[in-house]
This record gives C-alpha cells, structure tokens and sequence, in this order.
C-alpha cells in the first residue's frame, strides 16, 4: 500500500505518529516527508486488515495535523519491505 497524506502533515509530528501506528499493527515499510513538502508518503505491507486501521489512521492523523486527504493506491506485497521506519526526505 502506498498512500500520500495532503493536508497540515510536516512539523506536526506526522511521521512519528504513522510510524507508531504501523509497528503496533505489526506493518513493515517506511514513512517520508515528500521532498517538495506538499505530503507525507507512507508505504507499508502486511495484513490487509491492518493496512486498513493503517488508513483509517493516517486520515486522523495526530492532535496538530490537519489531514485534507489520503490517496491510497494498492500494490502488491514484494516482502522486500524494511521493519518499519521513518525518512526525513526523498
């Protein structure tokens, strides 16, 4: 799953709350800032379940964030995915 979070995202904690989701739902991947700071991309693999609440948590967002939108694009799994991380750009 590839998903880009648009809104009020950078400087507010985004990353670390979307890394936080996705290792309690046991998800591998990483999330980054987008280089252009229009986003957050976060990319993840595992149960589709938890890509789900994964989802579902990203358009809440943390307390500072304001999420305007979520484009979800699914992929297949390739298991190549890392424990999950976090990038600060590109």
């Amino acid at each position: 799953m590839r998903a880009v979070v648009r809104g009020r995202v950078q400087g507010v904690g985004f990353r670390f709350f979307a890394a936080a989701a996705a290792r309690r739902l046991d998800l591998r991947g990483q999330v980054r800032n987008l280089p252009d700071r229009s986003g957050v991309e976060v990319v993840a693999e595992g149960e589709r379940p938890a890509l789900d609440d994964l989802v579902r948590a990203l358009r809440q967002g943390p307390p500072l964030a304001e999420v305007e939108s979520v484009n979800v694009a699914w992929c297949p799994a390739t298991g190549g995915l890392p424990n999950f991380t976090i990038r600060a750009w590109g």
